[in-house]
């Protein structure tokens, strides 16, 4: 009857039609605008259609719909809330016209059925979904709200809790939950979701299931007076409002829509949905967000080409240090279903690794994320040793010793010669060059760095770390071996710091500056938390520990000397010498305490800073939050364009991904270098212009000014 580029339509028996979403050229389906054109086309056919008894809606790819197609919101939402309200008009209806077909419409739901793919199938009358089906309704997280009618149907099919429940989290659920919240009408084996589907249509036919009821409760106000309303909506606000975040507005805008909107019969309902969706999405924090979208599908394009260069999967592992870091690659691997020989060269460090992999383990078993059989699998795929005995047979090692160059040589240098010759040896250093460790090597080209972040389970990112032998091979099988741990590799070029710790050591000179300048570390904490950050720099120094960070200083100093290099004792030294180490010893910036479920609890320290104040000698400096933001964030930015220009990192894309993914840059500024093109040339340029007389850190280099004297535009750059 009709085939396009992105649907069919196709008669069947008794007057069926099925429409099949089928996009060309992809592996899943998207409502891009090709599809929208093509559904109102088809709809066109249907309403037509004199013999027409039932629809049909299924997918002929695995997954039923990913959604709308991401790569488009970014220049709808950059012309506004005007041409917003026009995209979503198209396709709204679209889906009012499904709904109002003089004759039943099912959907059948398979493997993912996510935003606008969702939404369509609650235009439909009912919905049969297969046992592995993942449903939801992820638009928050993209810093929106359901746009095409999801808000305004999901209350009146499933309750108003559900869908706040729902739509606010952004979460996928599996298919038996759907069908306990009414979400869906039945769950039925995959082979027979379209035999369940023409059942459900003849039994439309003779009249032992009517479409009438389900339509009315769709489109008239939701069945629920303004006491009731009000309780349901106001209650949840609370909740949303502080799991979401003062710089997340989107899922307590759902709830304020739904609200609205409860009285409201479907039209205007979804026209309080359109108002809101288009505001949202002319936001800076729904375009951020939509900008780490895709740059999350940049690091997932760019893994698989690499992962295309493999022909046998790492299928044996093995980790140098069993330490907190060790005993925590071990156990990714191994909760992964890799089998990983964990080494050390004393049994108390075995223990204290084997610790730290049955104390994780142990955390998803008391959350219901791993039943206690599975524990002990995974627990038996870690093989402590203390010796190099089976080496000959693993794929993949990851050195995780002490950050110190002679010792990790000595020990890369013990497990090359008992390794396989097509093994692959990395290392998990942070800071040192792996151009250098791999001097002492006999196989270099096997050799490259794979830099977790700690804690290991809960980080995303790892650094795959190119150096100047590394062959192609070792990065694509090491990438692979990252994406196996469930981690997002980004492949970096060797250079001091690398990636992350060459932008974040930048930022940490610029707190130290600040202070010694006057400024009181728990305000510069206060505001940078206030700007975004997960915590401020003190904070995370306490947490990555003063001594770590001050040998890690100290060899991006000797690296980089011009911008990092200091003529005074920095807060860091004068705490590290009065022994103050962070929460490692108990105390650091802060005091910490051990909390109620053990994790440690910040407090204040009156001798931090009777010590800080001590060694500046003079009276706190108040600087306003703009000019402390400029200060910080000025050196990270600088560096990180270096980073860019000199190749450190391919892109745009991979590098604003790093940080959000590595350092928990937020998000809703959508990475470093989208923040600066969201500010624009004119407000950098002026934040460079208040800081250049601090220095080098705060200076680009000339090439790179240059560009800023027109604009920055680092992903028109980087396409």
């Amino acid at each position: 009857m009709y085939q396009g580029n992105t649907l069919k339509l196709t008669a069947l028996a008794d007057g069926v039609v099925e429409l099949t979403f089928d996009l060309q050229g992809e592996s899943v389906n998207k409502f891009n605008a090709r599809a929208v054109t093509e559904l109102h086309e088809a709809l066109d056919l249907l309403e037509q259609h004199e013999e027409l008894s039932g629809v049909l809606i299924t997918s002929a790819k695995p997954a039923f719909m990913v959604g709308a197609d991401i790569g488009e919101f970014e220049g709808v939402f950059a012309a506004g809330p005007d041409s917003i309200a026009h995209y979503l008009k198209q396709n709204i209806r679209n889906f009012n016209r499904l709904e109002d077909l003089p004759v039943p419409v099912v959907a059948l739901m398979d493997s993912h059925v996510l935003g606008g793919g969702m939404e369509l199938c609650l235009a439909c009358d009912f919905r049969i979904v297969a046992p592995g089906a993942r449903l939801g309704l992820p638009e928050t997280t993209l810093g929106i709200i359901p746009g095409w009618g999801g808000t305004v149907r999901l209350p009146r099919l499933a309750g108003a809790d559900t869908a706040v429940e729902w739509i606010a989290s952004g979460r996928w659920y599996n298919a038996e939950t759907a069908l306990k919240r009414g979400v869906v009408d039945a769950v039925v084996a995959s082979d027979q979701l379209h035999a369940a589907g023409l059942h459900t249509l003849a039994q439309c036919r003779s009249g032992h299931l009517s479409v009438q009821p389900r339509r009315d409760a769709k489109t008239q106000p939701l069945k629920l007076n303004i006491i009731e309303a009000g309780l349901a909506f106001e209650s949840a606000k609370g909740v949303v409002a502080a799991q979401a975040g003062k710089n997340y507005p989107a899922p307590l805008t759902a709830v304020n829509v739904m609200q609205q909107a409860a009285g409201l019969e479907r039209d205007a309902a979804l026209a309080v949905e359109t108002e809101a969706f288009a505001q949202l999405a002319a936001s800076a924090t729904a375009q951020a967000l939509v900008r780490v979208f895709l740059n999350d599908q940049v690091l997932a394009r760019q893994a698989k080409q690499w992962t295309k260069q493999v022909y046998t999967p790492v299928q044996r592992a093995a980790v140098l240090g069993a330490g907190i870091m060790g005993g925590g690659i071990a156990y990714q691997s191994a909760i992964k279903g890799i089998s990983v020989k964990l080494k050390d060269i004393a049994q108390t460090g075995i223990d204290h690794g084997l610790a730290e992999a049955n104390r994780l383990l142990t955390q998803r078993v008391e959350r219901g994320r791993l039943d206690v059989a599975a524990m002990g699998e995974a627990l038996n795929r870690i093989e402590p040793t203390l010796s190099y005995d089976g080496f000959s047979e693993v794929d993949m090692v990851v050195e995780a010793v002490v950050e110190r160059a002679d010792i990790k040589q000595a020990v890369l240098g013990e497990v090359e010669a008992a390794l396989p010759t097509d093994a692959i040896l990395a290392s998990n250093t942070s800071t040192i060059s792996i151009s250098s460790l791999a001097k002492s090597l006999r196989r270099p080209e096997n050799f490259c760095g794979m830099h977790f972040f700690n804690p290991v389970h809960a980080m995303p990112l790892v650094e795959v770390i190119k150096g100047e032998q590394t062959s192609d091979a070792a990065i694509a099988r090491t990438v692979a071996y990252a994406q196996a741990l469930g981690k997002k590799p980004v492949v970096v070029q060797d250079c001091p710091g690398f990636l992350i710790n060459r932008v974040l050591f930048p930022y940490f000179a610029g707190f130290a500056t600040l202070v010694r300048d006057g400024v009181d570390y728990r305000h510069i904490d206060r505001v940078m938390e206030n700007w975004g950050w997960p915590m401020g720099p003190a904070y995370l120094l306490d947490v990555v520990g003063l001594d770590t960070a001050l040998h890690a200083e100290n060899v991006m100093a000797q690296a980089f000397p011009e911008r990092l290099q200091r003529d005074f004792v920095s807060a860091i030294e004068l705490l590290h010498g009065a022994g103050r180490l962070g929460q490692k010893s108990g105390g650091g910036f802060y005091e910490y305490q051990p909390g109620k479920k053990g994790k440690p609890q910040k407090l204040a320290s009156d001798e931090a800073v009777s010590l800080i104040k001590a060694q500046a000698g003079k009276q706190t400096l108040e600087l306003d939050d703009a000019t402390i933001v400029a200060r910080m964030m000025v050196p990270m930015a600088v560096e990180l364009i270096r980073c860019l220009d000199e190749g450190v990192v391919a892109s745009a894309a991979e590098a604003d991904a790093a940080l959000i993914y590595g350092l928990g840059f937020p998000p809703f500024r959508g990475g470093v270098l989208c923040w600066l093109d969201s500010i624009g040339a004119e407000g950098f340029n002026a934040m460079l212009s208040a800081c250049e007389a601090l220095g080098p850190l705060y200076q680009l280099p000339p090439e790179a000014r240059q560009r800023f004297e027109q604009s920055p535009m680092f992903y028109s750059r980087a396409g």
